[in-house]
């Protein structure tokens, strides 16, 4: 255990995206659309679907041994394991505890973080906690989700969006003459949002069982209109929050990593924050929305352009389902 305060900084990356694709031309033969009604709405072009009976936790060991790989660590050197997610394998255990399983990891614990789109973000900045806190010294942070599994293929406002994917990333703390690492965030939750966008069935309130809850209610529902206009806000807020109370500009801020929502909320929030195109990481048309992997795979993205470098300032940003909301800050330490 550490016995002093350090800034947590990000090791090692992996990401997974299961090989079967769905195009916007697959799309087209099942629900009234087009790959051109897609493209201007969605900048979407392609999106990765699990195979039948590949859940979240297989996802996320993918992305985890990835990321370990990298690092050239063991699986026994984890510590904690946090999971963002919002397609768990099953309500209980907790992925996390599938995970630790399935890596075979010896004495080490975790849990689930339940965001919406926001989930790796605060994943993330609960296990930077632990790190900076002097509790670990090697937290495994994941986003994983298999948004297939509660999307309604006749549904157009919600079938072409959503992709499955994963990604995960190794904290360690940074030693104490480096500037790498996890500087600031600022996360916010604002419960009105649930109304417009949710899964309604499944839970206490419709459980599964009772006769009233219909197959509709397992699936998505989302009013996409507000959903547009509150993330497009409260992201461009949230970005100039943290870099505020930091004495930085966007003017300071290398590459800004958004959640890959629909390209036109990713535009709209870099336009917000009067950052340059070659500065926002957009990777949403060939995964589409994957949830809590977003932000994960979009770093991965970045680094194989070459936008993401060893001391780069990178600006996080979310909003999900809840509505959730936030902004990470860090500096890149490879």
């Amino acid at each position: 255990m550490l016995k002093t305060s350090h800034r947590a900084k990000i090791t090692a990356l992996g990401t997974y995206v299961p090989p079967r694709e769905l195009t916007n031309a697959d799309l087209a033969k099942m629900v009234d659309t087009s790959n051109e009604w897609i493209l201007e709405r969605t900048g979407i072009h392609v999106r990765h679907l699990v195979d039948p009976g590949v859940a979240a936790s297989d996802l996320a060991v993918c992305a985890a041994r990835k990321a370990l790989a990298e690092r050239g660590i063991e699986p026994a050197e984890i510590e904690a394991v946090v999971v963002g997610t919002v397609t768990p394998d099953m309500l209980y255990p907790s992925t996390a505890c599938l995970v630790q399983h399935k890596l075979g990891i010896p004495r080490t614990w975790g849990f689930d973080v339940s965001a919406g789109c926001s989930g790796f973000i605060y994943a993330l900045t609960a296990g930077a906690a632990f790190v900076q806190g002097g509790i670990h010294r090697k937290v495994l942070v994941i986003g994983s989700d298999v948004n297939s599994s509660m999307i309604d293929y006749t549904d157009r406002a919600t079938c072409v969006l959503f992709g499955d994917g994963a990604g995960a990333v190794l904290l360690e703390p940074a030693a104490e003459d480096e500037d790498f690492g996890i500087i600031d965030f600022v996360h916010e939750i604002e419960g009105f949002g649930g109304q417009y966008l949710y899964r309604p069935g499944g839970g206490s309130l419709h459980p599964a069982w009772q006769p009233e809850t219909t197959p509709k209610m397992h699936f998505v529902h989302q009013d996409g209109q507000q959903v547009f206009k509150y993330a497009v806000r409260k992201m461009a807020e949230l970005c100039l929050e943290v870099l505020g109370r930091n004495g930085l500009s966007a003017e300071d801020v290398a590459c800004f990593i958004p959640h890959q929502a629909n390209l036109r909320i990713i535009r709209a929030t870099g336009e917000r924050l009067k950052l340059p195109a070659e500065k926002v990481i957009v990777n949403i048309d060939r995964y589409g929305n994957t949830t809590a992997g977003t932000i994960p795979l979009a770093m991965e993205t970045a680094r194989q352009e070459g936008r993401l470098k060893k001391g780069d300032l990178v600006l996080l940003a979310a909003v999900g389902a809840g509505f959730t909301g936030g902004a990470t800050l860090l500096r890149w330490a490879y």
